[in-house]
């Protein structure tokens, strides 16, 4: 039963790796006939040798042995531009595979859900974009045209070996099931090594990833030495990884080598033997000696090409595991959201990250239209969750989230977020021009709508200060800028958004008092008429909140304005007189 599976999906994985080559058939049909006709003029030169031997050679022939000559090398430049289209145009078809297999997975990235990245690090996901393809289109390419060849080689070599001698034939023939039997042993352990290996180029790749985006917290702490140890960790597995597999490929192939060793030695002798016999003439025994490798180097091929198919199942296998993975999905009846007033609504909403630890328990709050309603209290209380709610980055387990009476779920993902802006401390900012990262808020925008959207933000005479103006690229994660000039960007790329509902995620929670003062006027300009919702740790910030909502261990402990939940003298009371102590002292 177990076999009859794995055989199931053995056959469904090979007809999605088929699907890729759907678009290039043309270009695969005539690789592999100028493959089919590689295999045939193989067998030219050993004939030609055999009736030089036999014939031409004995019988002074040389005439015809300089016409066969030159047919030989006519035919040896046309076997030329076989191997160059074989080469040439099967890499094209295989690049063109490897590239819609990116685009395929790029296109599914963009689909999944936050759950898929908070468990898979950047750096291994690029490693199965970048090696896992590399390898699956080297199989794309090489792996048919060493099949056709080398199967039909075999066959043929095979055949006119048998027409020389069938007993010498045969005995050739005996060596191949010890070939054959010493690949199937190895063969599961050289898959499971590449398969470890692999596994370690992902968490290297992830490392050097996150040790290259944090070299500069690494430098201001002075941590080069703790990071060059914990690369030299992964840098260490993954030699031992490597040590394994290379074991199991050398293993692999000194294997099969010394069987071939041993298989022209029994050929060598057996055909002396025959010669000492009178069972063979000395033309045929020579054309039968230069024509067994004919026979061995196909097989050899066959069996190398298992360690290509190894190389490319698995790394097929890791792009199937992220195409297999679920995507986000509106729900069957799902509308569109049109413009939104921007009423949020929250009932008895209970939510667990990954189905097991439970960060909202039984929340529920309303937001009217308009209103500024603030969410404080100590880290991972769910301040943050309920944030990532609302734009439906999470499919609660239980309760309901209603925006202007509709249920979320109810909506397209698109329609919704279309409608809500977000501004995080933590800022990204594409390493492209100011006036494309502010063009981010809406595509389509006017240079005239970005540059008022600048101006809200109070960044235009800034970003007129710089060498390009609109047009300057500000680097990766925009790293010419200050943390305040970052902030102000993604506040205009809102601003051009124009959303009815704004969340603020403790926006300015990592920048100084004069900088949050200054970028705190442009968000009151940014919330006036929106429902607004704000993250922070800052009490000051949050003071003129229409409402204010105490959130501890995924739950409301209070809500109300700043002066209620100050007469109450409650958790928010403990905050404020803790956070402002130094300034009450005075």
């Amino acid at each position: 039963m177990e076999m009859k599976k794995k055989l199931k999906e053995k056959k469904h994985l090979f007809r999605r790796f088929l699907y890729y080559y759907r678009p290039h058939r043309k270009i695969f049909c005539a690789d592999m006939a100028s493959s089919m006709l590689l295999s045939l003029i193989g067998i030219i030169y050993p004939i030609i040798t055999r009736k030089m031997l036999n014939d031409l050679i004995p019988n002074r022939n040389y005439k015809l042995v300089v016409v066969f000559g030159a047919v030989l090398l006519g035919i040896y430049f046309v076997k030329m531009l076989l191997n160059f289209f074989v080469q040439y145009y099967g890499h094209i078809m295989g690049v063109r595979m490897q590239a819609q297999m990116r685009s395929d997975m790029f296109n599914k990235l963009e689909k999944l859900p936050f759950s898929f990245f908070d468990n898979n690090e950047t750096g291994k996901i690029m490693s199965r974009m970048t090696n896992d393809l590399m390898d699956i289109s080297e199989l794309a390419h090489h792996g048919p045209e060493n099949l056709i060849i080398s199967t039909v080689s075999v066959i043929i070599a095979f055949t006119y070996l048998s027409t020389i001698n069938i007993y010498l034939a045969l005995i050739s023939f005996v060596c191949v099931p010890f070939l054959v039997i010493i690949s199937a042993k190895l063969r599961k352990k050289m898959r499971n090594a590449f398969m470890e290996s692999r596994t370690s180029t992902a968490e290297i790749n992830a490392s050097l990833e996150s040790s290259i985006s944090g070299i500069r917290v690494t430098k201001s702490f002075n941590n080069s030495e703790e990071e060059r140890k914990k690369f030299e960790i992964g840098n260490k597995k993954f030699v031992r990884a490597r040590k394994d597999a290379y074991k199991a490929m050398g293993q692999f192939h000194s294997g099969n080598t010394f069987v071939t060793d041993i298989f022209n030695v029994i050929v060598l002798i057996a055909g002396g033997l025959f010669l000492y016999k009178g069972k063979i003439n000395l033309g045929d025994y020579s054309a039968f000696i230069i024509s067994i490798n004919m026979f061995v180097y196909p097989v050899l091929n066959l069996i190398g090409f298992m360690e290509q198919y190894q190389n490319g199942v698995t790394g097929f296998e890791r792009f199937i595991d992220i195409m297999d993975e679920k995507v986000e999905e509106d729900s069957e009846n799902a509308t569109d959201a049109g413009v939104l007033s921007g009423r949020i609504e929250f009932k008895n909403v209970t939510y667990a990250y990954d189905g097991e630890n439970e960060v909202l328990d039984n929340v529920s709050f309303v937001v009217e239209k308009g209103e500024k309603f603030a969410l404080v209290g100590p880290s991972g209380g769910g301040k943050t969750t309920i944030c990532h709610l609302i734009p439906h980055f999470y499919d609660i387990e239980d309760g309901e989230i209603l925006i202007d009476g509709k249920e979320i779920s109810t909506l397209t993902r698109a329609s919704l977020r279309r409608n809500i802006g977000i501004v995080q401390q933590d800022i990204y900012l594409f390493n492209a021009s100011v006036k494309d990262n502010i063009l981010y808020g809406r595509l389509d925008a006017t240079d005239e709508e970005v540059i008022e959207a600048a101006k809200m933000a109070s960044i235009h005479d800034y970003i007129m200060s710089l060498p390009n103006g609109y047009d300057t690229v500000i680097g990766e994660r925009g790293v010419r800028l200050s943390g305040g000039q970052k902030q102000r960007l993604s506040i205009a790329r809102v601003f051009l958004k124009n959303p009815p509902i704004l969340i603020l995620d403790e926006a300015t929670s990592a920048l100084d008092n004069t900088t949050e003062i200054l970028i705190q006027q442009s968000l009151d300009n940014l919330c006036k008429g929106r429902t607004t919702l704000v993250v922070a740790h800052r009490l000051s910030t949050i003071k003129n909140a229409d409402r204010i909502a105490v959130v501890a261990d995924g739950k409301i402990k209070e809500q109300g304005t700043h002066e209620k939940l100050m007469s109450q003298n409650g958790m928010y009371a403990d905050l404020y007189k803790l956070q402002f102590r130094d300034l009450d002292a005075q």
